[in-house]
């Protein structure tokens, strides 16, 4: 069925589509599975605080006018993207409102729940030369264990091992300071396999290996931060311009269990505040940030899932929502 969806949608376009695509692992895969399956489409990256509903992407997008624009793993918000250009938005995240007439290809909900990579992957009609990247999109995701056939016939072809350590590799651009995780992408663009991409034998990967080493240093300086704790939240202060957030909100996630851990990074991006939650306590994030939800908020602000959420806030907003929290000292 969702083969048969895509491809009725894809057939109805006048040109090629442009792939918008997030920067993880998940992303990237969905972003290459795509760019190889579908003749002449081009692709466009979101950096840092970019999506494709705020202003200045939809700015380029007007410049542009694809015949069809692709979004995928980059949420499913209200709002048209570009109005009069026909979308279809492949994702698994929590929906946060309706689309207008976009085609919706979304995983959320579903048991086990598939992965923005596992399902364009099957929108393109599960490609075997491409399994590997459907597979990096579930270990990058944390579906591996989840029960999926494509990941058990990955690991049997590729190996756990490799897969994970390509999982880990393509992360790494996209949490330098730069964000810019093209290198990443052209990896999967032109590699056969995981061991492939790891082989050393393409230039990006040496760029890849600096990136990591790039973010390592960064988290061991945030790794020294003791979290504060409040009620029902620890927060943890970060500063850093690389995307680190989420890797410390996760390894304290397992020392707080009980509470909702909060990484906020205040040096991330000029003029906001950027924050990752995780939970092990069964808290419902989605539900948390809605009812959190300072005025100012904008679509930036407690998407995701309901154990790994988060946002960024302009500084006035974080300020008042950091103050109604119980760290008013943690205003900048």
């Amino acid at each position: 069925m969702t083969e048969q969806r895509f491809q009725a949608w894809l057939a109805e376009q006048s040109g090629p589509p442009l792939i918008l695509g997030h920067f993880d692992a998940d992303g990237l895969s969905a972003v290459a599975i795509l760019a190889r399956s579908i003749p002449h489409a081009e692709v466009r990256l979101v950096g840092k605080g970019e999506t494709p509903w705020t202003e200045a992407v939809r700015a380029e997008l007007e410049q542009r006018r694809p015949a069809a624009i692709i979004a995928t793993d980059l949420g499913v918000r209200g709002g048209e993207i570009l109005p009069g250009t026909p979308v279809c938005l492949i994702d698994h995240h929590v929906p946060t409102g309706t689309p207008g007439k976009a085609l919706v290809i979304s995983g959320n909900g579903d048991t086990p729940e598939p992965t923005s990579a596992l399902l364009a992957y099957w929108a393109c009609g599960s490609p075997d030369a491409l399994l590997w990247l459907a597979a990096m999109g579930l270990v990058g995701d944390m579906a591996e264990e989840a029960g999926f056939a494509e990941m058990a016939a990955a690991q049997q072809r590729y190996g756990k091992t490799a897969l994970r350590n390509a999982v880990s590799l393509v992360n790494a651009p996209r949490r330098t300071a730069s964000a810019d995780a093209k290198p990443a992408l052209a990896l999967m663009m032109k590699c056969d396999s995981p061991k492939e991409l790891l082989s050393g034998r393409h230039p990006e990967t040496a760029l890849l290996l600096a990136a990591k080493e790039e973010v390592k240093a960064e988290m061991e300086v945030a790794r020294r931060v003791a979290p504060k704790v409040r009620g029902e939240v620890a927060l943890i202060p970060v500063d850093s311009p690389c995307q680190i957030h989420p890797l410390i909100a996760q390894a304290w996630r397992t020392r707080l269990r009980d509470k909702v851990v909060i990484a906020a990074n205040k040096a991330y991006r000029p003029g906001w505040v950027h924050f990752a939650a995780r939970t092990g306590a069964g808290h419902d994030l989605i539900h948390f940030f809605a009812e959190r939800r300072p005025d100012g908020a904008g679509s930036e602000y407690g998407s995701g899932h309901k154990a790994a959420s988060g946002g960024a806030l302009k500084i006035p907003d974080w300020n008042r929502f950091i103050a109604d929290l119980g760290f008013p000292e943690e205003q900048i």
